[in-house]
């Protein structure tokens, strides 16, 4: 196991959408936080994604399911 790897690549989440429309946003890294990928889920879409060196931040706006190794939220109730 690479623990400089693992410092970098950061836990896995899932993200259900509830709804239609729900926006990800991705924040980075550093001095300046900034937006630096979107996606846009519609209800039954699933994302599967991973804090890394770039991403510090991930905002969601909308219904949906979270789901990570610390538990599970819904977003937009």
């Amino acid at each position: 196991m690479d623990l400089e790897q693992d410092k970098i690549q950061g836990d896995y989440f899932i993200i259900r959408a509830e709804e239609n429309g729900v926006n990800i946003i991705g924040l980075t890294r550093g001095r300046d936080t900034k937006f630096h990928h979107t996606e846009k889920l519609d209800r039954g879409e699933v994302l599967i994604a991973q804090f890394t060196e770039n991403t510090s931040a991930i905002k969601v706006r909308g219904k949906a399911r979270i789901l990570s190794r610390y538990g599970e939220i819904i977003s937009g109730e």
